[in-house]
């Protein structure tokens, strides 16, 4: 029996409710989502959006959904996932994810899926570049296949190359660091063969990837819009004693660790 279609089983209530569950799980994990300036995105009105991204960590979903929800939001957001994995989690099948099977039938199965989605007004698809988990240092950026294929499904859409990163700096919870690179035309890939237009992908994702780590590298949170907060300072019976002590010294107690830095 053929698996219902992304679009009628998505649920807009179901994912607006799981976003406000990732976002307290952000809070509780993460110090912050931040996105440099030159890193924001730009809406493409009226036409279909393709995400594609590294694949660092098993963050990236959380990201993904932070992401779309706060960027995005008149915009139907669908993630391919292994079909393996997401049979373990049905539910997020009514937030817009669909199974991949491997093998060519699976690949042929996918793009059709894709086209179907593509086609839907005010619709994104979202997914990780390399279909397999790839160090952010680690060069060449690998392209999974039929990812080149995706513009040949939409060729009105636009590709947006997203860099994701996981860093530690001063706090105790990591940084989660995102940044879109330069959109690029499906109709400017259509024009290139196949392997030309996987080395096109591969040079604006890696470009979006060098310029975000030069960032990190800094450890500069005033570089950064924050697009998410998550707690701050160490917790427990440490932020205890420190909150007791700015209260005796009559100062406003700063939870941040570096309360020198300011925060974007």
């Amino acid at each position: 029996m053929a698996e219902a279609s992304p679009l009628a089983l998505r649920d807009a209530r179901l994912f607006a409710f799981f976003h406000l569950v990732f976002t307290r799980f952000f809070r509780r994990h993460m110090g912050a989502l931040r996105i440099p300036p030159w890193g924001m995105p730009r809406e493409e009105a009226g036409r279909p959006l393709i995400v594609l991204a590294n694949h660092p960590s098993w963050w990236d979903g959380v990201a993904f959904m932070l992401l779309a929800a706060r960027l995005f939001p008149g915009r139907q957001v669908f993630i391919p996932m292994e079909a393996a994995a997401l049979a373990k989690y049905r539910f997020m099948r009514r937030l817009g994810v669909f199974g991949i099977e491997p093998g060519p039938r699976g690949a042929v199965a996918f793009l059709r899926t894709a086209k179907e989605v593509l086609g839907a007004r005010r619709t994104m698809l979202w997914m990780n570049a390399p279909g397999r988990f790839q160090d952010v240092r680690e060069r060449p950026v690998a392209i999974a296949p039929g990812v080149t294929r995706l513009v040949e499904m939409a060729p009105e859409a636009v590709v947006l190359p997203l860099a994701l990163d996981y860093v530690f700096w001063t706090e105790r919870r990591p940084e989660m660091l995102a940044a879109f690179g330069e959109p690029i035309p499906a109709g400017d890939l259509l024009a290139l063969d196949r392997e030309a237009r996987e080395a096109r992908i591969g040079e604006a994702l890696t470009a979006t990837m060098d310029r975000l780590a030069e960032e990190a590298v800094l450890r500069d949170p005033s570089r950064f819009a924050i697009i998410a907060e998550g707690a701050q300072g160490m917790g427990g019976i440490y932020d205890l004693w420190r909150r007791a002590a700015a209260w005796a010294r009559g100062r406003r107690f700063e939870p941040r660790h570096a309360h020198g830095t300011k925060s974007g």
